[in-house]
Order: C-alpha cells, then sequence, then structure tokens
C-alpha cells in the first residue's frame, strides 16, 4: 500500500498519477529537447533561465560547487565565461571531468549534464567579450577573481584606474579571461511527478550518437 503523510493509497491518487502523461520522449535527440525545456523555462523563470550549477573537482576528489551562466550552447557543448586564473578554472585544468546541473524551480524540471571541460577557441572568446558591458569588460582586468582582497576600496580603485587607462580606446580580452566548453558524456532530464514517482530519462553517449534509457525515480 502507498501512503503519503500517513493517508492509505486512494483510488484518486492513481488517477493522479496516470495523467500526469506524456512521459519524456526517449526518441529525442537531447540537444533538441534541451532546447525545447529551456524555451519554456525563458518564458516561465523570473530570473536567469540559464543559471547552472558548476561542479569541479581537485585531482584528489575534493569538490566545489558554484552557479554560473550558461552563455552558449550547441551539439558541441555547453558554454561559459570566467578568469581562467580562478578556482574553478584552475581546478578544470588539473580534472577536466566536470557536472552541470539546471533547476528550474516553475516548471519543476531538472537537467544534469556530465562531460569534459576544454577551452573555447579566441576568436569564440574574443566575441564574447565584446559583447559584454562595457563595466564589466573593465571589472575582467581590475579583478583578481577568487584571490583575498583586503578591502572593497583596494577594487574600487583598481576599477576607476581601468576606466581611465581605456577611457578613449577599445578594451581588449584580457589573456587570463576565456570560456570553458563542457562537451557532454551524459544528459539526465528530470520531471517532477506526483507522489515523488519522478520521469528520469539518461542518454548516454556512445560513439556518434546516444543511447536512451529511463530511470526509476
Amino acid at each position: 500500500m502507498v501512503a503519503q503523510a500517513g493517508v492509505p493509497y486512494q483510488v484518486a491518487d492513481r488517477d493522479r498519477i496516470v495523467k500526469d502523461l506524456p512521459m519524456i520522449n526517449l526518441h529525442n535527440n537531447p540537444f533538441d529537447l534541451f532546447e525545447a525545456w529551456m524555451g519554456e523555462a525563458e518564458a516561465s523563470e523570473l530570473n536567469d533561465p540559464n543559471a547552472m550549477t558548476l561542479a569541479t573537482a581537485t585531482p584528489n576528489g575534493t569538490p566545489s560547487a558554484r552557479i554560473v551562466l550558461l552563455k552558449g550552447w550547441d551539439r558541441h557543448g555547453f558554454v561559459f565565461y570566467t578568469n581562467l586564473e580562478s578556482r574553478k578554472s584552475i581546478e578544470i585544468i588539473q580534472n577536466p571531468s566536470v557536472a552541470l546541473l539546471f533547476h528550474w524551480k516553475a516548471r519543476k524540471r531538472q537537467v544534469r549534464i556530465e562531460g569534459i571541460a576544454c577551452k573555447v577557441g579566441d576568436s569564440e572568446a574574443d566575441a564574447y567579450f565584446d559583447s559584454r558591458p562595457r563595466l564589466s569588460r573593465i571589472g575582467a582586468w581590475a579583478s583578481d577573481q577568487s584571490r583575498p582582497l583586503a578591502n572593497r576600496e583596494i577594487l574600487e580603485r583598481r576599477l576607476e584606474l581601468e576606466i581611465a587607462k581605456y577611457a578613449d580606446s577599445p578594451i581588449p580580452r584580457p589573456p587570463h579571461w576565456s570560456g570553458w566548453r563542457v562537451a557532454p558524456d551524459a544528459i539526465e532530464f528530470w520531471e517532477d511527478r506526483d507522489f515523488r514517482l519522478h520521469d528520469r530519462a539518461l542518454f548516454s553517449r556512445t560513439g556518434n550518437g546516444w543511447i536512451a534509457t529511463r530511470l526509476f525515480p
């Protein structure tokens, strides 16, 4: 007998389970499915539907995680940008196996991605850097990301110096700033269902294609 909060299973519960269909289509290409879910998230999430948790680990397996923003994606992978001297980048250089997690609360959905990170090309990084707001580009020069900061005034003074330096000239991309592309080996789609009987579909890369498997919740 299935029960929730001490209430026995009822016929009405069975009807709620059945009406949760359709399930995730295992015949979809995972990138097509991601595109559809991202589009729906962009229409429903209040803030940053492209926000994702990035998990990295040191060579000895010590993990760390933080939120970054997805800035581009295609069938080659998922791209974010950062300081190459930050903790996340140092860990990726030492151990390129990473994980990404999207959680769209309004849609009651998650997407988990595991794969290998590699740097994007210079032309791709230049193009994205040039699209950023001017102060964001200047901030990339002023900030030693992840390093100790004695007080906020130091950052503000460095920002003022960089603003003056580039007052009448274009702002080049710093050599220590670029993007990472995560080439996925596995993509799991998770969708909420009543009674924690969630729908989970795992797409695992095999050669040039994908194998899809439905998972127990």
